[in-house]
């Protein structure tokens, strides 16, 4: 008989024991024993109901031996482990001189997995994620907040690094989120996500990182999985995701390609309210504004690489990557300023369009060689990636004063040209001791080349003319050089890790000047050190219960839209204005963390940042400026509960929640902030299994009240179904799931410490959407050893912000 269990180190292995005449197998002896030499490894005995539970079992190949008094003893053997929190299925006892069946074992994975350093997301194991993006998997992952304007937050701190595959996403603002927008979840494996990751990772990323691993194929011969889905919302507003994974594996190559199509016709309602008051807080005006957006997306990408094996110790590769995005954007307004009686004064209707072209396209080489014993491990990694975006957007605002009459009428055009050049190298390397100790080190080096123009025209009876108030370019160059050591040991109960990564950083930065500005430069050099620490103690000999403590010290630099001192237009009364000053901002993270098995653990975290940015929304003149300030400090605190509890063989049941106080104080022009307020976060899943492929979901995630910065969030919520059924002897699933059930996920809040302003916000982004989805895998079945992806870009390209 073999039992093959596909789960990872550290697992727990649990069963349950019944007699052939259906009464439990209570007292039974499970032997679980080494399958090369017979040594004992770990035994158990059934309770009263026959159930036993192996709470740490480490990665390998297994017998295991049931014997009970008066059944035949039973042997069962490879027991191959790679997985984690696997439960058997029924072992049936045959009286003596009876034969043990062939026992096949289905794994079914939990929807999250707590590691020592990290919390995974087992994506596909979401049914509700049929015909979701990356960023909707994001939304529904514990500890991630996702903004109506699509910022990340992970438990409740902002500046978090998003990665892809090890590889980071070299993207963020609007472009990280159509980007997560056009991966659909049917190409995504797991999530990870890291408040402190070690120290072989940048030290961007205020709050962590967040690592999405999309599918891989690691069997031999031919191999394929093709998804396609479709989703429709409660506007009627349909798309598409489609995504195609292919690999050949044979002798010493190892050729791949992953392809994706997504189609986003998405759907936006903003309501605005501002009241302005005189310094007697009476009123003077008012501003009501209601925005509709119907942006229409094409999303390819495109990956191609192979891997050759030199020989058994020497791997050499090559990836090519790309992606294209176009796009249009309509977007109707109607504003009213209404008197302090609340009469309309005026109303402005706008029309703004936007079409808009962003591409990518990389290279990646990578080496990879084992020394002398396989652990002891060198990898080489030379990245090159360009961007190229295009926006070209026109304006145009009517006004009318109350009696209907047209008394003003504004066109304004521009054109906003970007590229970003990124090169980056990096070597690792791995040593590892005969005592349990293990030196990891590695040295890297990046350079970014940014060449930014904001080109604005005034439309004057179809003629145009150059508005050099807005018109700007802005050359930006940056080159960050790091190295960092750890060594980690082990030793009986305790383990510990500690790490050191130091980066120096130069930037240079240039605004040209046009007939109406001068020209303008500055340059920063700065190095930091970011140590890391990570212990962790088994409170007993069987590891079921464990203390960890974690300590990290990140940086999260400004975007590199963030310093460009361009003017991006929202609407006649609302703009942004980037910050060529602002600092990085530093944050010391703490948090220590009591598990028991793979069932309960509850966090207690800190985290102290230095310099935090903000987005501050200020009234200059007539229009709403925002702009990205540094604050003097920002405090988190907070306790994270988690729990996976199998109450039955066919469900299992989920919860993260989260208790977390945020405080903010500082001064900067025209507003003084010293603020906190405490949220409470919580996400359940329930998964449930029934007979013949069938299978379902329950869960959603509620937010209470909280505050970032200069915003006062309002609760909200969400509520997820779905359904799925294998199909062709478990070759392809057939889904179908409902987002956002309740029509609860609509965002809303406050904008306060703006002096003689009360201003108000509400986003309905028509999130209950109905997805229906089919996944196919073809092509041979055997094991093979994972091909390595790894690439030297890191932050990098998360800071283009174009």
């Amino acid at each position: 008989m073999f039992l093959w269990l596909n789960a990872k180190a550290q697992q727990s292995l649990s069963g349950r024991v019944q007699c052939a005449d259906g009464k439990p197998g209570s007292g039974a002896a499970i032997l679980l024993k080494s399958w090369k030499d017979t040594a004992l490894v770990a035994s158990a005995i059934a309770d009263s109901t026959g159930a036993f539970r192996y709470a740490a079992v480490q990665s390998g190949r297994y017998r295991l031996s049931v014997s009970l008094v008066g059944f035949a003893t039973q042997t069962a053997g490879p027991v191959t482990i790679q997985s984690s929190a696997i439960a058997l299925p029924l072992i049936i006892l045959q009286p003596a001189g009876g034969v043990l069946q062939e026992v096949t074992v289905t794994a079914q994975k939990n929807f999250v997995e707590q590691k020592v350093d990290r919390t995974v997301v087992n994506v596909n194991a979401m049914i509700s994620n049929t015909g979701a993006n990356a960023l909707e998997v994001l939304e529904k992952s514990p500890g991630i907040i996702v903004d109506e304007n699509g910022n990340i937050s992970f438990k409740g701190k902002t500046g978090v690094m998003v990665m892809i595959d090890d590889k980071p996403t070299y993207l963020s603002g609007d472009n990280l989120v159509s980007y997560l927008r056009s991966l659909p979840a049917s190409q995504l494996e797991q999530i990870e996500l890291m408040a402190t990751p070690p120290a072989r990772y940048d030290a961007s990323g205020n709050s962590g990182v967040i690592n999405i691993r999309t599918k891989k194929i690691k069997t031999r011969g031919f191999n394929g999985n093709t998804a396609l889905s479709t989703a429709v919302n409660n506007q009627g507003y349909w798309r598409t995701l489609e995504s195609l994974v292919l690999n050949y594996r044979v002798n010493k190559i190892n050729l791949f390609a992953n392809a994706g199509y997504g189609l986003q016709n998405n759907y936006r309602r903003l309501d605005l309210h501002r009241s302005y008051f005189d310094n007697n807080a009476q009123l003077l005006s008012t501003y009501r504004e209601t925005a509709f957006f119907h942006p229409l997306n094409h999303n390819y990408n495109l990956k191609l690489g192979m891997d050759y094996s030199v020989n058994s110790r020497t791997t050499a590769g090559i990836a090519l990557t790309g992606a294209l995005t176009k796009g249009k954007s309509p977007a109707s307004t109607s504003s009213t300023i209404g008197n302090r009686n609340g009469a309309a004064d005026s109303v402005i209707l706008a029309d703004n369009h936007t079409d808009s072209r962003f591409s990518n396209e990389g290279i990646n080489l990578n080496f990879l060689r084992q020394l002398k014993r396989p652990s002891q491990v060198l990898t080489v990694d030379l990245d090159y990636v360009q961007y190229h975006s295009r926006q070209e957007q026109e304006f145009t605002n009517n006004t009318y004063h109350a009696s209907g009459n047209l008394t003003y009428q504004q066109v304004i055009t521009d054109n906003l040209p970007t590229v970003v050049h990124i090169y980056a190298a990096k070597s690792d390397y791995v040593h590892p001791f005969a005592n349990g100790g293990k030196i990891e080190a590695g040295v890297k080096t990046s350079f970014v080349d940014t060449d930014n123009e904001a080109n604005y025209f005034n439309v004057v009876s179809n003629n145009k003319y150059p508005d050099y108030d807005k018109t700007n370019r802005f050359l930006y160059k940056e080159n960050i050089n790091a190295a960092y050591l750890t060594y980690s040991h082990e030793h009986r109960r305790i383990s510990l890790k500690l790490g050191l990564r130091a980066e120096n950083s130069r930037i240079d930065a240039h605004q040209l000047g046009n007939p109406m500005r001068a020209d303008s430069a500055f340059t920063k050099a700065y190095t930091d050190l970011f140590p890391t620490a990570y212990a962790s103690y088994k409170l007993d000999t069987t590891g079921n219960h464990t203390l960890n403590l974690s300590y990290g010290r990140r940086i999260d630099r400004p975007g590199y839209r963030q310093l460009n001192p361009f003017v991006t237009l929202v609407d006649k009364y609302s703009t942004w204005v980037g910050n060529p000053f602002l600092r990085p901002q530093y944050a010391t993270n703490l948090q220590l963390t009591y598990s028991f098995k793979s069932i309960f653990s509850i966090s207690l975290q800190y985290a102290y940042t230095k310099d935090f940015q903000s987005e501050v929304d200020l009234q200059e003149g007539d229009k709403f400026v925002a702009h990205t300030y540094n604050f003097d400090r920002a405090v988190n605190r907070g306790i994270t509960v988690f729990t996976a509890i199998p109450f039955t063989r066919w469900w299992t049941f989920n919860l993260n929640g989260e208790l977390i106080n945020n405080a903010y104080e500082g001064a900067v022009p025209g507003v003084t902030l010293k603020a906190d307020m405490t949220y409470c976060y919580t996400n359940i899943n329930n998964q449930l299994n029934f007979k013949n492929g069938w299978s379902a979901e329950l869960g959603g995630f509620y937010l209470t009240p909280g505050r970032y910065g200069q915003f006062v969030r309002r609760a909200f919520g969400q509520l997820n179904a779905g359904v799925q059924k294998k199909m062709f002897g478990n070759k392809a699933t057939l889904k179908i799931g409902v987002r956002d059930l309740l029509r609860t996920n609509i965002t809303g809040g406050d904008i306060t410490n703006i002096t003689n302003v009360a201003a108000t916000y509400r986003n309905d982004f028509a999130n209950r959407t109905l997805s229906l989805g089919f996944t196919y895998n073809f092509g041979s079945d055997a094991n093979a050893k994972k091909k390595r992806e790894t690439g030297s870009s890191d932050s990098e390209q998360r800071r283009v912000g174009l």
